[in-house]
């Protein structure tokens, strides 16, 4: 026989288990505020506005390496793009950027088998005197390689890096090889050689030679560093293979300037209740000028302020305060984003949630994010919003990106739609890095991702936790 309930007891019951089950989740977007997200997705995949933005920075300010006219250029471009598109607030942080100038380069194999090669100078790298060096050279693959050669085996040598870097989607070929470019140029210094030529950190094989920065030690001595196009390596490697001596010769005109003034473009979308809480859209205004920056980082221009367009023009308006900044000199140094930090420390915490994309014009294909595990149902409800673009749900390690790490370091959450970067290094850092590069229909899709995640995330009716544990290491 079964025992009756007290309907008392029961509903009593019924109460605790509800409101406990209640307790324990974060509170949900609202029907509205996903219906809003539906409208973005519709209208971002028909809105040409980033394109247009992206066409407009290469063609009428083209490569803005910092400290460069370009540079300058840039920063009045971003200002009135800013007001042209109905940004509230708009205007410039100031801060100081390096000037280097990359001059021109050569580079050739004079023996045993004397060819000529394109060549760029490493950003920040020193230039030789106008007769160049010339030298016999030694192959290594790595860093670990150069430590492990005997004492004085690099004396007054051209030290050639071999390294072939990982084609993958998110970028971690790129962090596990790019030390070689960093930091490769001092190492081979400290132990006396006296130029460094790199296998370019590139998945290209055309030949592109790639820059991008590499760092002295403050006491250490300053060579010369150029990159080779992949092709080229193959063929310096050869030379090496043929069991002869390899002599080479090389010849930089880079050189320092006094560092000049830039600025970071902000603009913003006001908010409601929670206006003085921000939800940060960033991406980096320089360049490299061997291109003309489209895909690094003209995209990420156009896609930040792409979506900040369409979030602006919906008919309801963001409980939180989406701001879009465009920081200086990402690419030598991060002066830019440093800048914003210091300037607006006392305000830091103000920044609940950021986004940035820096890593070409998509389409976009994982959400990862880092945040409070309390707010990961959030996450979920984000990345089910964005359910027709089919994306793989990531983990709960991201980085964001360079310009945003000073804010993520003081607790600032993340969320990170994935751009996908399988060919993107195919192009990065090269003269080929053009608007041809940008297929506008996955700038599109990439618009719509961000767009619809800042939204949903400015919507949040709960609190974003500061994070407290660590990044996980860059990989």
């Amino acid at each position: 026989m079964r025992k009756q309930t007290c309907p008392l007891l029961a509903a009593s019951l019924l109460w605790f288990f509800v409101t406990a089950s209640a307790a324990d989740k974060p509170p949900a977007l609202s029907r509205a505020d996903l219906a809003a997200a539906d409208v973005l997705r519709t209208r971002a995949l028909a809105d040409a506005t980033a394109y247009r933005l992206v066409e407009s920075l290469t063609s009428e300010v083209g490569p803005r390496p910092a400290g460069s006219p370009g540079d300058k250029a840039a920063v009045a471009w971003a200002l009135r793009e800013m007001q042209r598109l109905g940004f509230s607030n708009v205007r410039t942080i100031e801060t100081l950027v390096p000037h280097w100038v990359r001059g021109d380069a050569e580079f050739a194999v004079l023996a045993p088998w004397p060819q000529n090669m394109p060549t760029l100078a490493l950003g920040g790298s020193v230039g030789t005197d106008s007769a160049g060096i010339e030298a016999d050279a030694i192959m290594v693959k790595d860093l670990s390689a150069l430590a492990a050669l005997p004492t004085g085996a690099v004396q007054n040598k051209i030290v050639f890096f071999n390294l072939r870097m990982e084609r993958t989607r998110d970028g971690s070929g790129y962090g596990s090889a790019v030390t070689v470019r960093a930091t490769g140029p001092a190492a081979a210094g400290a132990l006396g050689a006296a130029g460094v030529v790199i296998r370019s950190m590139s998945t290209s094989n055309a030949r592109f030679p790639h820059t991008g920065t590499t760092r002295y030690a403050p006491t250490g001595p300053r060579i010369p560093a150029l990159a080779i196009s992949n092709p080229d390596a193959d063929a310096l490697e050869r030379q090496f293979a043929s069991g002869q001596p390899v002599r080479l010769r090389m010849r930089s005109s880079a050189r320092d300037l006094p560092p000049a003034l830039s600025a970071n473009v902000v603009g913003e979308i006001p908010g409601t209740d929670r206006a003085q809480e921000i939800v940060i859209l960033g991406a980096h205004l320089d360049s490299w000028d061997p291109g003309v920056g489209a895909l690094d980082d003209g995209a990420g221009v156009a896609i930040m302020m792409g979506a900040g367009k369409l979030i602006k023009e919906l008919d309801a308006k963001p409980l939180r305060t989406i701001r879009v900044v465009l920081f200086a000199n990402e690419e030598f140094g991060t002066s830019g984003s440093q800048a914003y930090v210091a300037t607006l420390a006392a305000e830091a915490d103000k920044h609940v949630l950021g986004f940035e994309a820096d890593f070409g014009a998509g389409p976009v294909w994982r959400l990862s994010s880092r945040v409070n595990p309390a707010q990961l149902p959030v996450i979920g409800q984000i990345f089910r919003s964005l359910g027709p673009f089919k994306l793989v749900r990531g983990n709960n390690e991201a980085h964001g990106g360079a310009d945003l790490e000073g804010l993520t370091k003081l607790g600032m959450p993340i969320i990170e739609p994935s751009l996908d970067g399988t060919t993107y290094f195919d192009v990065h850092h090269t003269a080929n890095d053009t608007l041809a590069q940008v297929d506008p229909a996955a700038l599109r899709q990439s618009v719509a991702a961000f767009a619809i995640s800042a939204w949903l995330g400015a919507q949040f009716p709960g609190t974003w936790e500061r994070v407290t544990t660590p990044a996980p290491p860059r990989r």
